[in-house]
């Protein structure tokens, strides 16, 4: 064989070679890009049994898809749960977006207690749900069951009536059948002993209208909602903030403009679900809307609530407002926390409810709240705003050892709150007027504190010789106040008022820490579907659950009613939108 026959004999295989290794190459890509989750969509079946996992900003640069179905704005329950529902619904290409980056996915839905308010018919009811029945004597729980009256009365009482009817009945009449479905998306659902429950005479007592959480709060329901967007192949991008939207009228599709970590991209998208938060984060928006003051308040979730979405729907998108503007979710809170986010650790513990089984005076020394007007449940989301009208916007919670063993553990644990303590009332008044060995906001009148526990001693002990037969019930109004013929405080505590005589004193320092914002969006209650401002009209192909929807809370709210909203219009709102698609794009 001749030398030249050699050479070509060569330069054949060294070809045969490159075209072997660029057709792996390109295969290898080719199938990467069809993956559900990696730079594209697959379909939901497809993701279901092989995994979808979720592309973040925290390991990645976002990789964004040119064009969806549903686009979702925020990856708290609401926003996931549209996201779960639309492709359950058929969505093929379900896209979420959040501005936060990964590690601090959730927006505040991982900072609650994870408490869901529905309607059940007991403990036979509830059962099937919950998975920490192990080893209780169920004999011994008493778990009254909530009806739809009872849920519709707390609403209506708690908000002073000004709740949107239609989302009233909308929230009730499928609470339960949003917790079952959350439950069959792999939801971990346990009974509320350590927050619902008292036990008196030797029965675990449940009580206000609550009894459901998920397993370990805020932190396991997102957790467990990630999980089910990977099996139904909803893509996730963090770090990926919303800047606005135009409707092309001849396809019908939104072009949405984002900042994907700093560089503006546009996607196309049939539907829009609008799941951002309020204002919270906000300290302008606070004061502009809540009023003077609010720029104190300290934030208990998530820093990226700031209210851009909000904003650039009312001014872009033609959104109507709606619901309590002035009004907010605020609670008692620790006073050392940091004043502009949660913190993903201690999360909800931070929070201190502990006030029904004690008094809370101002720094001057003085009452402010009745502590017992009503179940923590009912009251617990309006005096965080009381404390911050008070001076230096803090407040003292008072309890004895008779009182302050009721206290919840992970809320009041020395490794969770400086706890300041003396064997005598004089005592504790000294230390809180030295700042409690804080260096902090410190009792500014020792005498007028020491007046106002001696007179509602005086009070309590009055009462009980005239109702021998009351008793103490913390799971229940027990009826046990300060007013008597004998006696009236101008200032009441109606339910649960046991002297405070019994050492050693406890004594912890609380401000105002404000959960979410009550002011939103108009919605048709029906599908969750945004409303024009002009003239009341859908917005075709948008929509606003969770925080951004308003109309339902003002002033005040029931305890676990916002998760169990931001399910049961995300539900809506991704059904909708899916339904939606299949009709206007066939």
């Amino acid at each position: 064989m001749s030398e030249a026959s050699d050479v070509l004999i060569f330069l054949g295989v060294l070809a045969l070679y490159y075209v072997i290794f660029f057709y792996q190459n390109t295969v290898s890509r080719l199938i990467s890009s069809l993956r559900p989750g990696v730079g594209g969509f697959g379909s939901g079946s497809g993701a279901a049994a092989g995994g979808a996992r979720i592309t973040t900003a925290a390991t990645t640069k976002p990789v964004l898809p040119s064009e969806v179905d549903v686009l979702v704005v925020g990856s708290g329950n609401a926003g996931l749960s549209a996201a779960l529902a639309a492709a359950q619904a058929g969505a093929r290409r379900v896209l979420v977006l959040d501005k936060c980056p990964e590690s601090w996915a959730g927006g505040n839905s991982y900072f609650t207690a994870g408490a869901y308010r529905f309607v059940h018919g007991g403990l036979d009811d509830v059962r099937p749900l919950v998975g920490n029945l192990d080893g209780v004597i169920e004999e011994k729980i008493d778990l009254p069951a909530y009806t739809h009256e009872d849920f519709e009365d707390d609403l209506r009482r708690v908000c002073g009536g000004r709740s949107d009817p239609r989302l009233v009945k909308a929230l009730v009449d499928e609470s339960a059948a949003a917790v079952r479905w959350l439950a069959r998306l792999g939801v971990r659902f346990h009974l509320s002993f350590n927050r619902q429950a008292y036990v008196v005479h030797g029965k675990i007592k449940f009580w206000g209208g609550l009894c459901l959480r998920a397993a370990e709060g805020g932190k396991s329901l997102i957790r467990d909602l990630q999980e089910a967007a990977r099996r139904h192949a909803v893509h996730v991008a963090y770090s990926t903030a919303f800047l606005g939207l135009e409707r092309d009228w001849t396809t019908g599709e939104l072009h949405v403009s984002v900042d994907a970590d700093g560089v503006r991209r546009t996607i196309a998208a049939k539907a829009v679900v609008l799941a951002a938060g309020g204002f919270e984060a906000n300290p302008r928006l606070r004061s502009q809307y809540l009023g003077p003051g609010w720029d104190m308040a300290l934030v208990r979730g998530t820093p990226y609530n700031t209210g851009e979405v909000l904003e650039t729907a009312m001014r872009c998108l033609d959104a109507a407002p709606a619901g309590n503007w002035s009004g907010c979710h605020s609670v008692a809170w620790d006073a050392r926390a940091d004043p502009l986010a949660g913190d993903r650790d201690a999360s909800n513990e931070l929070t201190k409810s502990g006030y029904p089984l004690g008094l809370m005076l101002n720094l001057e020394g003085v009452r402010f709240v009745d502590e017992g007007a009503d179940l923590r449940n009912y009251t617990y989301a309006r005096f965080g705003r009381a404390i911050l009208a008070q001076p230096g916007h803090a407040a003292f919670q008072v309890w004895d050892a008779q009182m302050s063993t009721w206290l919840r553990n992970e809320e009041y644990r020395p490794e969770r709150v400086h706890r300041v303590e003396a064997d005598t009332l004089e005592e504790l008044g000294d230390k809180l007027c030295a700042g409690g060995g804080t260096g902090a906001a410190t009792l500014r009148d020792k005498n007028a504190f020491l007046r106002t526990i001696r007179e509602y001693n005086q009070a309590a002990h009055l009462h009980r010789a005239e109702n021998p037969a009351l008793k103490w019930d913390p799971s229940i109004k027990d009826g046990l106040s300060t007013q008597s013929k004998a006696m009236q405080l101008d200032l009441p505590k109606s339910n649960w008022a046991m002297p405070l005589e019994k050492p050693p004193f406890l004594a912890v320092r609380v401000t105002c820490g404000i959960t979410f914002t009550f002011g939103g969006l108009k919605v048709d209650p029906a599908t969750a579907q945004l409303l024009r401002q002009s003239n009341g009209h859908p917005n075709r192909g948008i929509y606003c659950v969770g925080e951004m929807m308003g109309g339902l809370f003002y002033q005040n709210y029931p305890g676990g009613s916002g998760l169990t909203a931001g399910t049961v219009f995300g539900r809506r709102a991704g059904q909708a939108a899916a339904a939606a698609i299949k009709a206007d794009f066939k």
